[in-house]
């Protein structure tokens, strides 16, 4: 079996990772991996776009909308983290190439559902593919830094708590041992346990089922959140997610006799459990939603790529109401992390939808995880750099380790997957039965 070694491990490579990248030193060896392709992260999904705090006034009222939309549930201190590292996350983005819309020459904001204040930057209906790519590109330059593709995550070799790499699978069916000073669990979501979501089917949880087994702890791993609106369709895959800024932009919502039956703003829990209420109530799959109030030169400027992949499906929303139906889209829930992404492990650290530091409490407000993976990314990659210590496992002692945990997952590789499946669905549900 091959074994690599690095100095930095990074699983995923989404913008949490990416950013986490590129805030490490030049002089340190970063190997990023990935479960499918490089760009089959959630990050290149995200539509809506990416909060920032305007001025010291927005202060409240961002940290108060927050809190808010997570039941009061969030960690205050990460959510501060986040609203003030903001503005220095955005100047470095736009560093990086980012192409924020602009009105009269200034930044462009606009509104989303809980929020009491347009906050919001954007780059027309695709800014998590704007900012992954733009970091995507950066971290692609950089010659300490190397990307493999299509490499899977088995198991973690630790010894007494202490994180000392992996074992992981190529494409080619082979197993690869790598050796890492310090590791980053950035391996998105957990869309693929459901039968009906907005994330890529090959995000399943695998890193909270090797956290459980060895001992990190999680938290809140039953906070899973619903997208109140996605396209309704018969065709199996993953779902088409219609932006919560279409309805912060005035779009609205009918059922079946065309009627407005909720607030197009609320939260995302309150609204989802409004629509399947009334879903129930016309004893139909989905309810209507209007875009047409928003006039045809918005939609085509602001929702291109919604117009577009909504023509593919029949449907011109210049003109037509579309079918949407609640999907799985976030998980707030995740490996418990302290301010700097750190878990309870040595050596390990987690970042973006991975992870559990607070921020989103019960619920997300819109347009916050993108800020979140970025801001807390990058104190993963700082804090590893402040805490730097050269390792002490010799190559023998971690081609050892790295046998024993072969030899125990070639036993079940086979059902490997599906049983890490089954493991983390079974500790959603203990958790709901515990509350």
């Amino acid at each position: 079996m091959e074994i690599k070694n690095t100095d930095v491990l990074i699983v995923g490579t989404g913008a949490s990772g990416l950013f986490a990248a590129l805030h490490i030193p030049r002089n340190l060896r970063v190997l990023m991996i990935t479960k499918g392709e490089v760009k089959e992260s959630d990050s290149f999904l995200a539509q809506g776009g990416i909060c920032m705090l305007r001025d010291e006034e927005d202060y409240d009222s961002f940290m108060e909308d927050t809190l808010k939309a997570g039941h009061y549930e969030n960690r205050r201190e990460s959510v501060d983290i986040m609203i003030r590292s903001s503005q220095g996350v955005i100047r470095e983005l736009m560093g990086y190439g980012v192409d924020f819309a602009k009105k009269d020459g200034e930044l462009d904001f606009t509104r989303e559902g809980c929020h009491s204040k347009p906050r919001i930057l954007f780059h027309e209906d695709i800014t998590g593919e704007e900012i992954t790519s733009k970091l995507l590109k950066a971290v692609q330059k950089l010659s300490n830094v190397e990307i493999l593709e299509q490499v899977t995550m088995l198991d973690m070799i630790e010894k007494e708590n202490t994180c000392l790499g992996i074992l992981a699978r190529t494409e080619e069916g082979e197993h690869l041992g790598i050796q890492a000073g310090y590791t980053i669990f950035a391996t998105g979501g957990i869309g693929g346990l459901y039968q009906h979501s907005t994330n890529y089917p090959h995000l399943t949880g695998d890193a909270l089922a090797i956290a459980m087994r060895h001992g990190v702890e999680l938290e809140h791993i039953d906070y899973i959140q619903i997208h109140p609106t996605t396209l309704y369709s018969k065709k199996p895959g993953r779902r088409f997610l219609i932006s919560e800024s279409v309805r912060g932009e005035g779009a609205k919502l009918y059922n079946a006799e065309g009627e407005r039956f909720a607030n197009e703003v609320l939260p995302r829990d309150v609204l989802t459990a409004k629509i399947r209420e009334q879903m129930e109530k016309d004893g139909k799959p989905f309810v209507w939603l209007d875009m047409t109030v928003l006039g045809e030169k918005v939609i085509l400027n602001h929702f291109p790529h919604i117009y577009e992949r909504c023509l593919e499906e029949g449907y011109d929303v210049t003109k037509d109401w579309i079918p949407v139906v609640p999907a799985q889209h976030y998980f707030m829930g995740g490996i418990h992390v302290d301010r700097d992404s750190k878990t309870t492990m040595n050596r390990l650290y987690a970042v973006g939808e991975t992870s559990c530091n607070g921020v989103h409490g019960a619920n997300r407000l819109a347009s916050n995880s993108l800020l979140e993976s970025l801001v807390f990314g990058e104190r993963a990659a700082s804090s590893i750099v402040k805490n730097w210590e050269t390792e002490n496992n010799s190559a023998e002692e971690f081609a050892n380790f790295l046998q024993k945990t072969e030899a125990c997952v070639c036993r079940q590789e086979k059902d490997l997957a599906d049983t890490y499946k089954q493991e983390v669905l079974r500790e959603i549900e203990r958790e709901r039965q515990a509350k």
